[in-house]
Protein backbone atom coordinates (compact mmCIF):
# COMPACT_ATOMS: atom_id res chain seq x y z
CA UNK A 1 0.00 0.00 0.00
CA UNK A 2 2.75 2.45 1.00
CA UNK A 3 4.68 1.88 -2.38
CA UNK A 4 1.65 2.18 -4.46
CA UNK A 5 0.18 5.41 -2.93
CA UNK A 6 -2.52 3.23 -1.63
CA UNK A 7 -3.81 2.13 -4.95
CA UNK A 8 -2.64 -1.39 -5.11
CA UNK A 9 -5.32 -4.34 -5.59
CA UNK A 10 -3.66 -6.88 -3.28
CA UNK A 11 -4.96 -10.05 -3.16
CA UNK A 12 -3.37 -13.21 -1.75
CA UNK A 13 -3.14 -16.88 -0.66
CA UNK A 14 -2.96 -16.25 3.22
CA UNK A 15 -4.27 -13.74 5.20
CA UNK A 16 -2.83 -11.02 5.78
CA UNK A 17 -4.33 -8.13 8.45
CA UNK A 18 -6.04 -5.28 7.67
CA UNK A 19 -4.19 -1.66 6.32
CA UNK A 20 -5.27 1.51 7.78
CA UNK A 21 -4.20 4.55 5.32
CA UNK A 22 -2.86 6.63 7.87
CA UNK A 23 -3.79 10.20 6.11
CA UNK A 24 -7.70 8.69 5.90
CA UNK A 25 -8.30 6.06 8.52
CA UNK A 26 -9.80 3.90 5.47
CA UNK A 27 -9.45 0.60 6.35
CA UNK A 28 -8.83 -1.72 4.06
CA UNK A 29 -8.71 -5.52 3.96
CA UNK A 30 -6.82 -7.60 2.20
CA UNK A 31 -8.67 -10.80 0.02
CA UNK A 32 -8.24 -14.31 -0.33
CA UNK A 33 -9.16 -15.15 -3.48
CA UNK A 34 -7.95 -18.90 -3.58
CA UNK A 35 -9.45 -20.09 -0.78
CA UNK A 36 -12.72 -18.64 -1.06
CA UNK A 37 -13.42 -18.67 -4.41
CA UNK A 38 -11.15 -20.08 -6.98
CA UNK A 39 -10.28 -23.68 -5.63
CA UNK A 40 -13.66 -24.52 -4.43
CA UNK A 41 -15.16 -23.81 -7.91
CA UNK A 42 -11.76 -26.11 -9.73
CA UNK A 43 -13.00 -28.92 -7.33
CA UNK A 44 -16.55 -28.58 -8.27
CA UNK A 45 -16.13 -28.11 -11.98
CA UNK A 46 -13.35 -30.87 -11.80
CA UNK A 47 -15.64 -33.31 -10.20
CA UNK A 48 -18.75 -32.85 -12.41
CA UNK A 49 -17.04 -32.86 -16.27
CA UNK A 50 -14.16 -35.03 -14.79
CA UNK A 51 -11.14 -33.59 -17.40
CA UNK A 52 -8.35 -35.31 -18.14
CA UNK A 53 -6.16 -32.52 -16.30
CA UNK A 54 -6.26 -29.70 -15.14
CA UNK A 55 -4.66 -27.00 -17.32
CA UNK A 56 -3.50 -23.51 -16.54
CA UNK A 57 -6.01 -21.78 -18.82
CA UNK A 58 -9.08 -23.63 -16.83
CA UNK A 59 -7.98 -22.10 -13.64
CA UNK A 60 -7.36 -18.31 -15.74
CA UNK A 61 -10.88 -18.74 -16.94
CA UNK A 62 -12.16 -19.23 -13.10
CA UNK A 63 -10.41 -16.34 -12.59
CA UNK A 64 -11.53 -14.20 -15.40
CA UNK A 65 -15.26 -15.22 -13.81
CA UNK A 66 -14.19 -14.38 -10.98
CA UNK A 67 -13.28 -11.06 -12.14
CA UNK A 68 -16.18 -10.24 -14.12
CA UNK A 69 -18.92 -11.40 -11.23
CA UNK A 70 -18.70 -8.17 -9.35
CA UNK A 71 -21.80 -6.42 -9.29
CA UNK A 72 -22.38 -2.95 -9.89
CA UNK A 73 -22.45 -2.07 -6.15
CA UNK A 74 -19.44 -3.83 -5.59
CA UNK A 75 -17.49 -2.16 -8.53
CA UNK A 76 -18.95 1.26 -6.77
CA UNK A 77 -17.39 0.18 -3.23
CA UNK A 78 -14.44 -0.43 -5.03
CA UNK A 79 -14.17 -4.24 -3.70
CA UNK A 80 -12.03 -6.62 -5.11
CA UNK A 81 -14.15 -9.52 -4.50
CA UNK A 82 -17.97 -10.29 -4.77
CA UNK A 83 -19.84 -10.19 -1.28
CA UNK A 84 -19.62 -13.04 0.49
CA UNK A 85 -23.40 -13.04 0.71
CA UNK A 86 -23.37 -14.13 -2.85
CA UNK A 87 -20.53 -16.98 -2.75
CA UNK A 88 -23.43 -19.85 -3.94
CA UNK A 89 -24.22 -18.05 -6.56
CA UNK A 90 -20.34 -17.22 -7.70
CA UNK A 91 -19.31 -20.28 -6.87
CA UNK A 92 -21.68 -21.60 -9.74
CA UNK A 93 -20.34 -19.10 -12.16
CA UNK A 94 -16.72 -19.69 -11.81
CA UNK A 95 -17.68 -23.35 -12.00
CA UNK A 96 -19.60 -23.22 -15.06
CA UNK A 97 -16.77 -20.90 -16.53
CA UNK A 98 -14.48 -23.71 -15.76
CA UNK A 99 -16.13 -26.74 -17.01
CA UNK A 100 -16.98 -24.35 -20.49
CA UNK A 101 -13.39 -23.72 -20.78
CA UNK A 102 -12.72 -27.52 -19.93
CA UNK A 103 -14.68 -28.18 -23.02
CA UNK A 104 -13.14 -25.85 -25.30
CA UNK A 105 -9.86 -27.70 -24.58
CA UNK A 106 -11.42 -30.77 -25.70
CA UNK A 107 -10.66 -32.27 -21.96
CA UNK A 108 -13.74 -33.43 -20.34
CA UNK A 109 -14.24 -37.08 -19.92
CA UNK A 110 -18.07 -36.45 -19.30
CA UNK A 111 -19.77 -36.13 -22.69
CA UNK A 112 -23.03 -34.70 -21.21
CA UNK A 113 -21.09 -31.27 -20.48
CA UNK A 114 -19.41 -31.32 -24.08
CA UNK A 115 -22.90 -32.10 -25.18
CA UNK A 116 -24.24 -28.90 -23.31
CA UNK A 117 -21.27 -26.51 -24.26
CA UNK A 118 -21.23 -27.26 -27.79
CA UNK A 119 -25.37 -27.25 -28.66
CA UNK A 120 -25.22 -23.38 -26.82
CA UNK A 121 -22.05 -21.74 -27.63
CA UNK A 122 -20.07 -23.42 -30.70
CA UNK A 123 -18.84 -19.77 -31.69
CA UNK A 124 -16.48 -20.02 -28.60
CA UNK A 125 -15.30 -23.25 -28.94
CA UNK A 126 -12.29 -23.15 -31.16
CA UNK A 127 -11.17 -19.35 -30.16
CA UNK A 128 -8.04 -19.02 -28.64
CA UNK A 129 -8.82 -16.51 -26.03
CA UNK A 130 -9.83 -17.23 -22.57
CA UNK A 131 -13.14 -15.13 -21.60
CA UNK A 132 -14.41 -17.08 -18.28
CA UNK A 133 -17.92 -17.00 -20.12
CA UNK A 134 -20.76 -19.41 -19.81
CA UNK A 135 -24.06 -19.59 -21.02
CA UNK A 136 -27.16 -19.41 -18.78
CA UNK A 137 -27.76 -23.32 -19.79
CA UNK A 138 -24.13 -24.73 -18.08
CA UNK A 139 -24.75 -22.16 -15.27
CA UNK A 140 -28.26 -23.51 -14.49
CA UNK A 141 -27.26 -27.32 -14.81
CA UNK A 142 -24.09 -26.48 -12.45
CA UNK A 143 -27.04 -24.92 -10.10
CA UNK A 144 -29.15 -27.87 -10.20
CA UNK A 145 -26.52 -30.24 -9.68
CA UNK A 146 -24.30 -28.32 -6.97
CA UNK A 147 -26.20 -29.37 -4.20
CA UNK A 148 -26.75 -32.70 -5.21
CA UNK A 149 -27.21 -35.78 -4.05
CA UNK A 150 -29.15 -34.00 -1.16
CA UNK A 151 -31.73 -31.82 -1.09
CA UNK A 152 -32.10 -31.72 3.09
CA UNK A 153 -29.43 -32.89 5.32
CA UNK A 154 -32.07 -35.15 6.36
CA UNK A 155 -31.95 -36.74 2.84
CA UNK A 156 -28.03 -36.93 2.75
CA UNK A 157 -28.21 -38.91 5.90
CA UNK A 158 -30.54 -40.99 5.12
CA UNK A 159 -28.74 -41.45 1.29
CA UNK A 160 -25.91 -42.20 2.94
CA UNK A 161 -26.64 -44.72 5.63
CA UNK A 162 -28.47 -46.94 2.61
CA UNK A 163 -24.80 -46.89 1.17
CA UNK A 164 -24.16 -48.77 4.39
CA UNK A 165 -22.81 -52.18 4.76
CA UNK A 166 -25.97 -53.93 5.78
CA UNK A 167 -24.88 -56.32 8.11
CA UNK A 168 -23.25 -54.01 10.34
CA UNK A 169 -26.67 -52.39 11.17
Amino acid sequence: MQFTNNRVLFASGTAFPEYTIPKTGEVRIPGQGNNMYVFPAIGLGASLCKPEWITDTMIYAVSKALANSLNEQEKARGELYPRIERIREVAARLTAAFITQAVREGRVRDKHWEDIVMANMPEMINKKAVTGLFTKRVLGEVKTLMWAPASSVEQYIVEAMTYENPDDI
